[in-house]
């Protein structure tokens, strides 16, 4: 973790197996995409883009936004503690940011039936079609990305001067992670943090994350 010398502070969170438990997106694609997990094999070894996955097997996808909307808040089971956590942002005058590979449409739907507005989210961009789901990465910068989405967004936030606490559970979390102040880790984050002596705070439970924040100034 770095050395604290900022002054704001920016939560960097990620949604899928993060802020809920399981990967959402998953549950869209056992449903509607065949045969995709050769292609996340393929993904998790580094053969293939975060991009160039997401938009070949959503690509597969036909059904309508709401089905799939009714399929992803069937299967998004929020982890605990996150709405204190937002809560405690908002007391704290923390900046909450949602930094996510899923896809924008089910995030902003999720949140909403669970009347956590307001919050800032940057996810792929969805366009729905009749041969499929167009997927599209799009930086801070307006240009399109491939890979390195949640990294492009630290590195705005620390040029900006925030002090980010980052909060993730993927292997896609990693690189971002090792760049922030502070790092809570579960899943295969926390796996990936131990195994390349990265400095970070398990977690379960948001609330964890929110008793570490109330210490902060």
């Amino acid at each position: 973790m770095k050395s604290i010398t900022p002054t704001k502070t920016i939560v960097q969170c990620d949604f899928d197996g993060t802020i809920t438990e399981e990967d959402v997106s998953f549950a869209l694609l056992d449903a509607y995409a065949g045969d995709w997990r050769e292609r996340l094999k393929d993904y998790q070894e580094g053969r293939i883009s975060v991009g160039h996955f997401n938009t070949e097997v959503f690509a597969r996808v036909k059904a309508n936004r709401a089905t799939l909307i009714r399929i992803a808040k069937d299967n998004a089971r929020l982890r605990p503690g996150f709405p204190e956590m937002v809560a405690s942002c908002r007391h704290k005058g923390f900046r909450l940011v949602i930094v996510s590979n899923g896809l924008d449409f089910y995030i902003r739907e999720i949140l909403r039936d669970l009347r956590l507005t307001g919050i800032e989210i940057h996810a792929a961009r969805t366009r729905f079609h009749p041969r499929g789901l167009q997927v599209q990465y799009v930086g801070p910068d307006g240009q399109m990305l491939d890979s390195s989405f949640k990294e492009a967004y630290v590195d705005l936030f620390l040029g900006q001067g925030y002090r980010i606490i980052y909060a993730g559970n993927g292997d896609s979390d990693f690189l971002p992670a090792r760049k922030c102040h502070y790092v809570f880790a579960t899943g295969n984050l926390l796996t990936r943090c131990q195994q390349e002596s990265l400095g970070c705070i398990p977690f379960s439970d948001f609330n964890e994350i929110v008793r570490v924040m109330e210490r902060l100034q």
